[in-house]
């Protein structure tokens, strides 16, 4: 029933993606409207067990695939040529995102794994690079749901804060830009921020967090050869590369200097490949919230607070460095 269970989790996905326009829910975003009603089928129905194969192809092969496809996101030429400057600022701000969790973490006796995806998903991209570290920290599917429904659900309570504090903030709607793509979580948080300020802000915004996302490959090779070191001394050195991250950044290179010079395309499609990229990973986000039971949520606590101190403190020290 592998059919039977893809087409499942794209109903599930469509649900959620209707749910998202919807006001008030469209502030949360489709992954998270996804992923909350898989969560709530579970616990009212339970796991629908015929649709096993589909539904687990969904979670591991179509989240590889929106992975790869979110590449295209990232506009490589773009970050060399303007945002080099930034870039030195996303690489703080991602190891303080990783190193702030964990050790509040540590502090507060949370569980480690969920910590660490908490940590990385605030410091890069959320929910796109949970996804991509995940099969890299041996993270289990709930875990992976889990710490995707908490980012998606705390960064999009940072974005709505961060639009009713703009106008009183003593910063320009250009830095304003580059402290919202510096620290908020998701794309679709930075946007949903940095928007009303205007075009520039918004420019500004995308680029310093496109930056994030680039340097998801070279965090992912760093653990893998953290997980390898320590596999190593556990007896087990079993570390499967991710191939899926090859994908992520030929397509990378594939949107930055290919598609629109040799290949002329229009607004419209990249639109729609956006669109299509978010949906494939919304049904991925569905396999995953289908493992989820609630009962497992009380280990979740901790990481939470964990994650969300370090947000606070990343956007206060961020906003002084402006």
């Amino acid at each position: 029933m592998r059919l039977g269970g893809i087409a499942f989790t794209f109903l599930i996905a469509l649900l959620g993606y209707s749910l998202s326009l919807v006001p008030v829910f469209d502030r949360v975003g489709p992954l998270a409207c996804a992923i909350f009603i898989a969560v709530a089928y579970r616990q009212i129905f339970g796991y629908p067990e015929a649709l096993r194969s589909g539904i687990q192809f969904s979670a591991k092969q179509l989240l590889r695939l929106a992975i790869i496809l979110y590449g295209l996101k990232l506009n490589v030429d773009v970050i060399f040529a303007q945002g080099l400057g930034l870039l030195l600022y996303d690489v703080g701000v991602i190891l303080f995102s990783i190193l702030a969790t964990l050790l509040i973490a540590k502090a507060l006796k949370a569980d480690f794994k969920l910590s660490l995806l908490l940590g990385i998903g605030t410091g890069v991209c959320g929910a796109a690079a949970i996804a991509a570290v995940s099969p890299i920290v041996r993270a289990k599917d709930d875990e992976t749901a889990i710490s995707v429904g908490i980012i998606a659900l705390v960064g999009t309570i940072f974005a709505v804060m961060y639009t009713i504090l703009m106008p009183f903030l003593p910063v320009s709607p250009v830095d304003y830009g580059i402290w919202s793509g510096m620290t908020l979580h998701e794309l679709a948080h930075v946007a949903l921020a940095a928007a009303p300020a205007g075009e520039d802000a918004l420019a500004m915004a995308l680029l310093a967090k496109l930056g994030r996302v680039l340097l998801l490959v070279p965090l992912c090779f760093v653990l893998i050869y953290f997980m390898k070191r320590k596999g190593s001394a556990d007896g087990d050195a079993k570390i499967s590369f991710p191939y899926f991250l090859l994908g992520f950044l030929g397509m990378s290179l594939f949107g930055s200097y290919v598609l629109g010079t040799y290949i002329p395309v229009s607004e419209s499609f990249l639109t729609s490949t956006a669109t299509v990229t978010t949906f494939i990973l919304a049904m991925a986000m569905v396999g995953l919230g289908l493992n989820i039971n609630l009962r497992d949520l009380r280990k979740a606590s901790r990481p939470l607070i964990a994650m969300s101190v370090t947000s606070v403190f990343l956007s206060a020290i961020s906003l002084l460095l402006l």
